[in-house]
């Protein structure tokens, strides 16, 4: 099958605590304090998986590092979709919201090291 994504999804092991979700009229979801599973990323978004049942359509910051690099990106993400899986918790789809393009070399440099 032909892959239609804009961004190749690159696989990924890193752990993110979410600590608030927020939109953009002004509702904010205070001290949720929940780990997150980040499971792969690409230049458009990431895909985590968590045991708490976060709602869609919420944004929260993200502090990203890579092994591969001293760079941290710091992003807005928006939660699109979430399916629910079994005993685990919950898969997320996020995409990032207005993430510079001084940021994708380490996109490139990352696929480059797998």
């Amino acid at each position: 099958m032909e892959e239609k994504r804009k961004n190749k999804r690159l696989p990924i092991k890193i752990k993110l605590e979410v600590s608030n979700l927020f939109k953009q009229d002004g509702i904010k979801i205070d001290a949720l304090d929940t780990e997150i599973e980040v499971f792969d990323i690409s230049r458009a978004g990431i895909g985590f998986m968590s045991v708490t049942k976060l709602p869609t359509d919420y944004y929260f910051n993200a502090t990203i590092e890579f092994d591969n690099t001293d760079e941290i990106i710091l992003s807005v993400v928006k939660i699109l979709y979430r399916t629910e899986i079994g005993d685990y918790g919950y898969r997320y789809g996020c995409e990032f919201i207005g993430l510079p393009s001084m940021y994708d070399h380490i996109f490139e440099e990352y696929g480059e090291t797998l």
